[in-house]
Parts: structure tokens; C-alpha cells; sequence
């Protein structure tokens, strides 16, 4: 029988996710204003999160809920290391480290794992499918802002293993709603899933102050440079 999850997931986080489309460095990346820096540091958070979820998914793939949703094809980490690798270099692991936020998002991760892993959903959900949905968009914008080419610094939103992007999520959804899960469960997983957007809205928030710095110097320097030009 068909616990209508996907659904539910859907309306029960529509007010998280418009929260987490309005912080200012997601409002600023969708209208087309990219910092190099910002970005780059967004994609190494990514990498650690990733990383996490898929471990633990990988040690749950066999737990009665989470095999519905366990899909390999949608894993992250790999595409993450080669955009880490063109914006830092190959030796791009010494130079990463995971920001305040993102340390906590990934406790979390870590956390559920151990204690309530059917919650480990509510995290993919949040994460691949929006990736899914929205990631050739995003894609486009980060190629246009940064004057990037081809898959340069954008592996990540290349899923290489899903030729239909369209089919694909149907399938999802129908595993989501044929997981073995009870009511109570599905609000424990719709609560779990808004937390998910409070984290990764806690994350775009750290990347937004370090925006915000970055553009004030820029205008520092302008502003000094005018002085230095007109005295």
C-alpha cells in the first residue's frame, strides 16, 4: 500500500525550502552573481556532507526502509572531488576543511545513522532531489557567472549514470512511497526532512557573510582607488 511519502514530503517542506531559497547567497547565485571563492568553498562543504550521507547509506542499504531509496547512481562525492580538484588543485584534500555549519550538518548526519537510519530519507530527499531538479539551472548560471566551459568546476550537477533525468525521479518517488513505514514515521521523516533544509540553509548562510566580506573589500579597494585617482 502506498504511504504517499513523496507527496508529503513535498508539501510538508514547502515552507523550508522557500526559506532556504531566500537566504541572500542563493538569492544572489539564482540572479546570476557567483564569487569564485564563495563557490568554491560552497563545493567543499558539499563534498563533506555528501560524503557522509553516502556512508552511512552505504552501512544502511540493507535496513528494511532505507533499501527502497538506496540508488548509487545518484552519489555525489566522486563528481564533488573532480570540482575540488579544478578549483583547488590536485592537492585540493590538504586545503579544504568543513565550515562551523557544515560540521554540524554532518553530526547529524552521523547521528540518525546510528540512532533512527529510516530518518537517513529524509536527507537524500532534501539533497538528490533537488540536485535533480534543479541542477542544470544552477548549472547554466555558475558556467555564465564564472566563465567556466564545458564540465569545468560543475561535474557536480553532471549525473552521468541517469540518462532521464524525468523518469528517474518517478521511480524515486515510487520507492519513497512504497517504503515499509508507519505514520508516525512519516512525520518523524517530514520533521527530519525540514531540518535538513534548516542545515543547508545554516551552510548558504556562512557562505553569505563570507560574500558579504569579500564584496566589501572589493568596494574598499574601488573606493580607494578612486581617492588615489582624483587626489
Amino acid at each position: 500500500m502506498s504511504t504517499n511519502l513523496a507527496q508529503q514530503l513535498r508539501e510538508g517542506t514547502t515552507k523550508a525550502h522557500s526559506m532556504a531559497e531566500n537566504v541572500s547567497f542563493v538569492k544572489s547565485f539564482l540572479g546570476g552573481v557567483v564569487d569564485k571563492k564563495s563557490y568554491r568553498k560552497l563545493v567543499a562543504n558539499l563534498f563533506f556532507v555528501y560524503n557522509a550521507l553516502e556512508e552511512e547509506i552505504e552501512k544502511n542499504k540493507n535496513h528494511s526502509v532505507i533499501r527502497f531509496i538506496y540508488f548509487p547512481e545518484l552519489n555525489r562525492k566522486l563528481s564533488l572531488s573532480q570540482d575540488l580538484q579544478y578549483y583547488y588543485g590536485t592537492n585540493w584534500e590538504e586545503k579544504v576543511s568543513p565550515s562551523l555549519a557544515t560540521k554540524i550538518y554532518i553530526d547529524r548526519i552521523r547521528n540518525i545513522s546510528i540512532n533512527q537510519p529510516e530518518l537517513l530519507i529524509a536527507h537524500a530527499y532534501t539533497r538528490y532531489m533537488g540536485d535533480l531538479s534543479g541542477g542544470q539551472i544552477l548549472k547554466k548560471i555558475a558556467q555564465t557567472a564564472m566563465n567556466l566551459s564545458g564540465s569545468d568546476g560543475v561535474s557536480f550537477y553532471n549525473f552521468q549514470d541517469i540518462k532521464d533525468d524525468k523518469a528517474f525521479k518517478a521511480v524515486y518517488r515510487q520507492a519513497l512511497d512504497s517504503a515499509p513505514i508507519d505514520s508516525r514515521e512519516i512525520s518523524q521523516i517530514i520533521a527530519e526532512a525540514n531540518t535538513a533544509f534548516n542545515l543547508n540553509m545554516k551552510v548558504f548562510q556562512e557562505l553569505n557573510s563570507n560574500f558579504i566580506k569579500i564584496m566589501g573589500m572589493l568596494l574598499l579597494s574601488a573606493v580607494s582607488s578612486l581617492r588615489k585617482k582624483f587626489t
